[in-house]
């Protein structure tokens, strides 16, 4: 087989690895909240003696681990390779779906700290394998498709989720036991799928026999370099965002009493929505990925940053400022009276908005990193990760408004620095060519 079509067909099979695995993992990030308050509710039907666990608190145990293990994720994958690693990390996402079939405060938080260390590995060794089958034709193009496909399992998971929680006010343990089955074998697929990864003999040998120690100093060369210090702002903002459409978002609509007894159900549905946005930003930035080649990516992520200002402004005004601390009541009143469709809205633009920063982030760091594409993409999860921890730690204590003041100030500072770095590293490259 030649070696485009290896590269090719790479690149479908990881699409096709973060689509199960996510399908699980996200699935479980977004309800895992409403489970967990059914689980600590007496007389809900789902009810726990003796677990206390917190869904936020679990994600940021998760993020927290991961960001310091982001460190040691290059030092990882120069020893196994980005194939097995990315194997051996989806067995750490499988433990981490089985905390649904019955919840134990300890072994949920323990179990968030075993996939807080597979995380970083999974997704620096994705970054590399996309680096390693594309050039600098192909990089926006695969980055789009991977993007695309790896969103595209929110559909499936919350789909599912939303049959299941449709008018349920409370999730009983029958209902958190099947879902949690059927979220466990979607990552199981997903992990096996990354078997029939195909070698990549094409990579130059020397960076393919990197010691790990050397990752590891390479690593923070990197992260001491004026454009990288600049970009870990960018991916600090993505990861406020994670945290948002990921855990927070869908949380606050569940917990919207004014939103009617379907919330629940409510909050899965704009869940998809998310996804929508994102596969959209996928495809289409995958299908026309040379044009940033000619035009740059600054274009993309300024979209993004009008539509991230676009979805909190409809944050701001739809959900009450005390829905991340729990259940509102009539007393907690919005802006303007909660509407199911605006926030459905809101959910599709700031689906569309982390495409435009993620898929052009990949792209930058897979095309103007390439030949430290490992240690970029490690640093690029760190911060990430960082982030998204502190703000899941902060998430049930501080009001909603204030949540998103923290969004906007990031975003307007990420995107400035984003579009510094690019306009530099266009500069540079058209003075090498000339």
């Amino acid at each position: 087989m030649e070696i485009q079509k290896v590269k090719d067909v790479n690149i479908f099979i990881l699409g096709i690895v973060f689509m199960f695995i996510f399908a699980g993992f996200n699935t479980m990030t977004g309800i895992q909240s409403m489970i967990f308050k059914s689980a600590t509710t007496e007389d809900s039907g789902g009810y726990v003696d003796g677990f206390n666990g917190n869904g936020f608190i679990s994600s940021a145990i998760v993020y927290a681990v991961f960001s310091v293990s982001s460190w040691i994720s290059p030092s990882v994958i120069a020893y196994t390779g980005p194939r097995l690693a990315m194997v051996l990390a989806g067995f750490l996402y499988i433990q981490y779906l089985a905390q649904l079939l019955y919840p134990n405060t300890y072994l949920l938080y323990i179990g968030s700290a075993v996939v807080g260390f597979g995380s970083p590995i999974l997704w620096t060794a994705q970054g590399n394998f996309i680096s390693i089958n594309s050039d600098e034709s192909t990089i926006s193009r695969n980055s789009g498709i991977v993007w695309a496909m790896f969103q595209a399992s929110t559909f499936f998971g919350n789909i599912f989720a939303y049959f299941m929680f449709n008018g349920e006010e409370f999730i009983s343990s029958s209902v958190r036991t099947i879902v949690g089955m059927v979220l466990l074998l979607m990552t199981g697929a997903g992990t096996i799928s990354a078997l029939f990864l195909r070698p990549t003999p094409w990579v130059n040998s020397q960076s393919r026999n990197e010691s790990p120690v050397s990752a590891l100093k390479n690593s923070a060369n990197l992260f001491l370099t004026k454009d990288m210090l600049l970009l870990c702002i960018t991916f600090f903002y993505t990861g406020l965002q994670l945290s948002l459409w990921s855990g927070v978002f869908p949380t606050c609509i569940g917990f919207t009493n004014t939103l009617g007894e379907n919330r629940k159900a409510l909050a899965t549905i704009c869940m998809i929505f998310i996804a929508a946005g994102e596969v959209l930003g996928g495809s289409v930035f995958g299908f026309f990925g040379h044009l940033t080649t000619k035009w740059g990516r600054n274009p993309v992520v300024v979209l993004g940053f009008a539509l991230s200002i676009i979805s909190y402004a409809l944050i701001f005004l739809n959900l009450p400022f005390e829905a991340p601390l729990g259940e509102t009541g009539p007393e907690h009143t919005t802006l303007i009276p909660s509407n199911k469709y605006l926030v459905a809205l809101a959910a599709f633009v700031m689906g569309l908005s982390d495409s435009c920063f993620n898929t052009q982030i990949m792209s930058l760091l897979g095309g103007t990193f390439k030949d430290q594409s490992v240690s970029a993409f490690a640093i690029f999860k760190f911060i990430q990760s960082l982030s998204a921890a502190i703000a899941f730690f902060y998430s049930p204590y501080l009001k909603l408004q204030w949540q998103l003041l923290i969004l906007v100030l990031f975003d307007i500072i990420g995107t400035l620095a984003f579009c510094r770095v690019e306009q530099a590293q266009r500069r540079f490259g058209y003075e090498i060519i000339e």
